[in-house]
């Protein structure tokens, strides 16, 4: 028989389990709540979209652009290499996940994402493979930091580029690409001409078409295997996708 002794222990337990569920912070939240359901994307085909979260949205991502690049940017031209521009890769090996990650310098969320993103990677001992995707949209200063972080990949310095840029305020004049380019053992002058060439004009567009094509209303976004995040989401949320992903294999076109 249930004592009454019994009874108010019991729901003292069931009153300290709802206090902490309502207090206990995004943490304990998450932990005991499930992932939101995903919704099919019109397109890609075979892609899926979890509910928005909180953005930073600026400009559009055409913005910039001349007419005849915004032709361009029409998503039909990812036609057959959609895998590659989107993950860098040809096809996805078995028990990896690709994540790319679209960000803007002057995105709060990003700072948060960006570095838990590399850590994630780091620690995966390869079952992580992250591609980093410049989406500018919050002004000509973002712009300016993607090309500076593209034309450092040009000499295989772009993490330390994108590290750097991405956790401070910064005004992208010369004098300050010169004193970056010092500071990460580059060179300045090659830094500076190839942030105008061919070759990071198409980065961008490739980025800005990927994201006409999934849709994207801001940064940051990720693709992480075949589900569109755009916005916020926990580290705890975010375990949780990598896992679900890696049980489905390799997203649509990428196998």
């Amino acid at each position: 028989m249930t004592t009454r002794r019994q009874f108010i222990g019991g729901a003292v337990v069931l009153a300290g389990g709802y206090s902490a569920l309502r207090y206990g912070g995004p943490a304990l939240r998450d932990l005991l709540t499930p992932l939101p359901e995903a919704q099919a994307l019109d397109a890609p085909a075979g892609f899926r979209a979890l509910p928005l979260s909180s953005v930073s949205q600026g400009l559009d991502p055409l913005v910039g652009l001349e007419p005849a690049q915004v032709l361009e940017v029409a998503p039909d031209q990812l036609d057959g290499r959609l895998c590659e521009a989107l993950f860098g890769l040809d096809r996805v090996p078995d028990g990896v996940v690709p994540i790319a990650s679209f960000s803007d310098y002057a995105c709060p969320f990003c700072r948060v994402l960006t570095p838990r993103l590399n850590a994630l990677e780091a620690a995966s001992g390869g079952a992580l493979r992250v591609k980093w995707h410049e989406l500018p949209i919050l002004g000509p200063a973002s712009t300016d930091g993607a090309r500076a972080a593209l034309a450092a990949a040009q000499q295989g310095r772009y993490a330390e580029t994108h590290a750097r840029l991405i956790r401070a305020a910064f005004q992208p004049t010369e004098a300050y690409l010169r004193a970056l380019s010092q500071d990460l053992n580059l060179d300045a002058e090659r830094l500076l001409t190839d942030m105008q060439s061919p070759a990071i004009d198409a980065a961008l567009t490739d980025s800005r078409a990927l994201a006409q094509l999934f849709g994207m209303v801001g940064t940051p976004a990720l693709v992480v295997g075949r589900t569109l995040v755009q916005g916020e989401i926990s580290a705890r949320n975010l375990d949780r996708l990598i896992a679900v992903e890696r049980a489905a294999g390799p997203p649509p076109g990428c196998a």
